[in-house]
């Protein structure tokens, strides 16, 4: 299901992280452990948009800038680099930033499995 970067949140953020880095398949088998549809499992280990031992690693080398926004949005991630650049807004800076990475490598829109909507 093809999904708005920008409305990405929670496990289908996460997810599109893990895509990113090369591990989306393995993110998803991991959150279907046993039929298990909660999400638990995994959020431990890839909470990118949750924990900052998660995110705050990528954000630091994929250098995205995160500052406090006044107004409609409360946060806002840019990543300007020559061949990627985004820019994104969320609720906190964990979620913005991981917005604005998942724009930057995949685009404004992206294809989430079902299940994670």
């Amino acid at each position: 299901m093809k999904v708005k970067v920008s409305e990405l949140s929670g496990a289908a953020l996460d997810w599109a992280v893990a895509k990113c880095e090369g591990l989306g398949d393995y993110y998803l088998k991991w959150w279907n452990v046993g039929g298990d549809r909660r999400f638990t499992h995994c959020t431990i280990i890839c909470g990118y948009s949750t924990f900052w031992s998660e995110g705050g690693p990528i954000i630091e080398r994929e250098l995205v800038d995160v500052c406090y926004c006044f107004g409609g949005h409360s946060w806002q991630a840019e990543r300007y680099l020559r061949d990627e650049s985004a820019v994104a807004y969320g609720p906190t800076p964990l979620t913005a930033a991981m917005r604005c990475y998942v724009a930057s490598k995949l685009g404004d829109e992206v294809e989430i499995p079902k299940e994670l909507v």
